[in-house]
């Protein structure tokens, strides 16, 4: 062993030939920190000083090349002035550029996933070598950022700067086969082949079979390409973005500015946009975001340590959610029991999850094969029979609570004694529910999202009574299904409805004051939501709403409570219940050429009764709609409803689409300003107790502290 360090390792191979193993000590993936980049540099240093070294093999020994950098070191360098921030880029950069320039053939053995600054370093090798399930990719979009260590460079050189582009600005990794035949590596290996076919090809290169200097020259050299091409290429791929998010406008606009530049320009013009970048709110709040996930999911972790397994499902009730659990649960391998009263609603069930399958076997992300294994895992049934062995229920009947409380009874008796109990409410009371059950520590809220297959987020609702043992389960079955599960602590609305409806408080009061609902849609999907909440009201379904809306009324009556009847009310009383039937605040339907349309029914502008917008300004709306929802997100965590900052705002994020690069309720309040927000609390008080200032907000004023 030639050098020994804490992230690699340097070593002698056959015919003169060395190899770089990337082993992070103590870590389950390689990932790329300040200490691998030092003794990748010494490492390097070494191998120019050898003699006699006839080729170079970098390799992992850990189930991936290089996941990508270590994000959690950005917030020390990101404190750095500007000059400091990019000086650090060109440091880096500059070890990759040593290892380029090494005096013998460098080839890179990439197992499994190569991502962000684990792709740089492969592309600053001279030859690439995947194996056939492998991925590689420039994700740093999904961040705010762009790559900082030369791979839009080295890439634009090898790809062409249409793929460059496209990988870059949309983040997604590409494919063992299309990161072939785009020019991003240089040979695929079959199963089992991997280092036998890297070393073939560093072999071939040290005889001189393989030009490896003319790949050097063609990394080092500038793109050609037409004015024409490139301006096509950047329209092409900035057609449809959104301009919330800098990072891929700012990409576009960079890659096609250095294409022509020399290959040091090159580099420093994109450390430049990388400083550029990292000091945009949107990097802030995205980086915030993988950094609320990092939590979530080491959460989940401790749970599961205490969990027993859940290996036989079932669910009461087969109708949208019910059916979509099912799926879900087949789907990661999970058998399920569907249980419902009624042999139609089982039928309409099982027909729902047969379409969601087809169409994953339609668009090629499905086989045959899993499709069989799924619809076999799934077991329609109208009574208990089987259900002795069943180790978690989830109960989807009407959200009806003296219903569920007899349904929860009837089948508490039919389960294993250490069988755990679910409800997949939305609003009742899980303390509540579990009256009357002989076992109520085993008991807890499943709050799946609809529509379920889509949908993230499963909020885990403890009960007085629910115990530990309990929610640990529950936890582990919703990651053991794909779903993002946060555990909650019981009170109207749990965490999301909580915090949502105030925002439809402000909505309805909005209406009251007569501004027009389809301005306040337009206004809040400028503001970043997906949908604007008249649109959305129709799509989770006005019966909904009004449903919930009495929930919180009653929960926070000072607050919560309204005078005379809301338009959603009013169109509720006349038959209109949006989407479910086709009429809410918008009509839906298909035209007579068959093209879908969405448009305002006149019984809603009748019930809205606009007048002057220009009393309002749009900023008004914003803050009348949003100050709601960020003072109840204060008091959920002030109230002690889930443990941390980070788990208000993903519960928002996975749960309503909160815009992401806002980062949430409590990350837009810090970006915002928490003086700012007061202000804008103060400016609209005259509007009552739905504005007025947390005490959390006042702590944390007087301190000078923030969420994060």
């Amino acid at each position: 062993m030639l050098y020994t360090g804490k992230t690699l390792s340097l070593q002698a191979l056959d015919h003169g030939q060395m190899e770089l193993v990337l082993d992070a000590q103590g870590a389950a993936v390689n990932a790329l920190n300040s200490v691998m980049v030092t003794e990748l540099r010494a490492a390097v240093q070494l191998l120019e000083q050898v003699g006699g070294v006839t080729g170079l093999l970098v390799s992992s020994a850990k189930p991936a090349f290089v996941v990508g950098a270590d994000v959690t070191e950005f917030q020390a360098f990101f404190a750095l002035p500007d000059a400091g921030l990019t000086q650090w880029l060109l440091d880096t950069q500059a070890v990759f550029s040593q290892l380029e320039s090494l005096p013998f053939p460098t080839v890179a053995m990439v197992n499994g996933l190569a991502l962000g600054g684990g792709f740089e370093l492969a592309l600053a090798c001279d030859l690439r070598v995947l194996n056939a399930k492998g991925k590689v990719g420039l994700p740093e979009v999904t961040l705010g950022l762009c790559p900082g260590w030369g791979g839009t460079v080295r890439l634009s050189r090898l790809a062409g700067v249409e793929t460059a582009l496209a990988w870059a600005v949309t983040g997604k990794p590409a494919a063992a086969a299309q990161a072939l035949a785009q020019g991003a590596v240089d040979r695929v290996a079959a199963e089992g082949q991997l280092r036998e076919t890297a070393l073939a090809l560093l072999q071939a290169a040290s005889a001189g079979d393989v030009d490896y200097r003319a790949k050097r020259q063609q990394k080092q050299a500038s793109v050609t390409i037409t004015a024409d091409a490139l301006s096509a290429a950047h329209a092409s791929q900035t057609a449809r973005l959104d301009r919330h998010y800098p990072a891929p406008w700012q990409i576009a606009d960079m890659l096609c500015q250095h294409a022509h530049l020399p290959f040091a320009d090159a580099l420093r013009a994109e450390a430049e946009c990388f400083t550029l970048l990292a000091r945009t709110d949107a990097a802030s709040s995205l980086l915030g975001l993988f950094f609320n996930d990092q939590v979530l999911k080491k959460k989940t972790r401790a749970w599961g340590k205490q969990a027993a397994p859940v290996k036989q499902s079932a669910v009461l009730g087969a109708g949208i959610m019910g059916g979509g659990v099912a799926y879900q649960s087949a789907l990661f391998g999970i058998p399920m029991l569907m249980k419902d009263i009624n042999g139609a609603a089982l039928d309409l069930g099982s027909k729902t999850i047969q379409q969601l399958l087809d169409r994953q076997v339609q668009k090629g992300t499905m086989t045959a094969e899993k499709k069989a294994a799924v619809l076999a895992a799934v077991k329609p049934t109208l009574d208990y029979s089987d259900f002795a062995a069943v180790d978690l229920v989830v109960e989807a009947v009407v959200e009806n609570p003296a219903i569920k409380q007899r349904v929860l009874q009837e089948i508490e008796g039919l389960v294993a004694e250490d069988a755990v109990l679910t409800s997949n409410t939305s609003t009742i009371s899980i303390t509540s529910l579990a009256e009357g059950l002989a076992r109520p520590a085993q008991f807890c809220g499943m709050h799946f999202f609809n529509p379920v297959p889509q949908m993230p987020l499963v909020e885990i609702i403890r009960g007085a009574l629910s115990s530990d043992a309990t929610i640990a389960r529950a936890v582990a079955y919703a990651d053991a299904i794909g779903k993002a599960p946060i555990v909650v602590n019981d009170c109207p609305g749990f965490l999301v409805n909580r915090i949502l409806f105030p925002y439809f408080n402000g909505f309805n009061r909005l209406l009251k004051d007569g501004v027009d609902f389809q301005r306040i849609d337009k206004v809040m999907e400028a503001f970043g939501w997906p949908m604007g909440p008249a649109y959305l009201a129709d799509v989770v379904g006005l019966d909904t709403m009004v449903h919930a809306d009495e929930v919180m009324q009653a929960g926070f009556p000072e607050r919560m409570g309204h005078d005379g009847e809301t338009v959603i009310e009013a169109l509720v009383s006349a038959g209109c219940l949006g989407q479910k039937n086709g009429k809410g605040f918008y009509e839906y339907g298909v035209d007579e050429r068959g093209k879908r349309f969405k448009r305002p029914t006149a019984l809603a502008q009748t019930l809205n009764a606009v007048t002057d917008a220009r009393v309002t300004s749009d900023q008004d709306i914003i803050d009348r709609m949003m100050i709601p929802l960020c003072t109840e997100a204060v008091r959920c965590l002030d109230d002690g409803i889930v443990e941390t900052a980070a788990e208000v705002d993903m519960g928002l994020i996975l749960g309503l689409g909160f815009p992401r690069f806002r980062g949430g309720a409590l990350r837009y309040l810090d970006t915002l300003g928490l003086s700012a927000f007061a202000g804008r609390v103060s400016a609209h008080a005259v509007h009552g107790a739905l504005y007025t200032l947390p005490a959390g907000v006042q702590a944390r004023l007087a301190s000078a502290s923030s969420f994060y």
